[in-house]
């Protein structure tokens, strides 16, 4: 187990990509803190909000494999079709899943205020828009960039 954990500590791409997903999530506290007037830690483990972090650490991560091992490479098709898979996801399929929350919790709402159920609100804030998942790509590239 220490070999394992000494060798990911040796792993600069693995490291420049887990950067990239922090610098995100810290925005992200960073603007609900500007936006809110306090500090909301939640905004920090959460999913949803600008920037996208899982767009951020999938451009990061093909970024820096990208400009280690040359953008003709498998390793560079592998990490940017994985990074395309999780944006997609992350403005498409999450975003989707959000909207039905929203809806779902409305009408929870509406159920509950006339008395008739009594169940917890599903998360709204889920997927991302466009401009959110742009973002992070951009944050990305940038960190990957930044870390060579």
């Amino acid at each position: 187990m220490k070999e394992i954990l000494f060798q990911l500590s040796q792993n600069k791409i693995f490291l420049t990509t887990l950067s990239a997903w922090f610098i995100a999530q810290a925005i992200k506290v960073f603007l609900g803190v500007l936006r809110n007037k306090r500090f909301d830690f939640r905004l920090f483990v959460g999913t949803g909000g600008m920037p996208s972090s899982h767009a951020a650490g999938a451009s990061c991560l093909a970024t820096a494999v990208g400009l280690e091992y040359g953008f003709n490479s498998a390793y560079f098709a592998l990490a940017a079709s994985f990074a395309i898979v999780v944006m997609f996801d992350a403005q498409g399929v999450r975003r989707a899943t959000g909207r039905q929350a929203r809806i779902l919790n409305k009408i929870t709402d509406d159920i509950y205020w006339q008395g008739k159920i009594h169940d917890g609100r599903l998360r709204e804030l889920i997927g991302h828009t466009p401009i959110e998942v742009i973002a992070g790509f951009l944050l990305g590239i940038l960190i990957a960039i930044l870390a060579q």
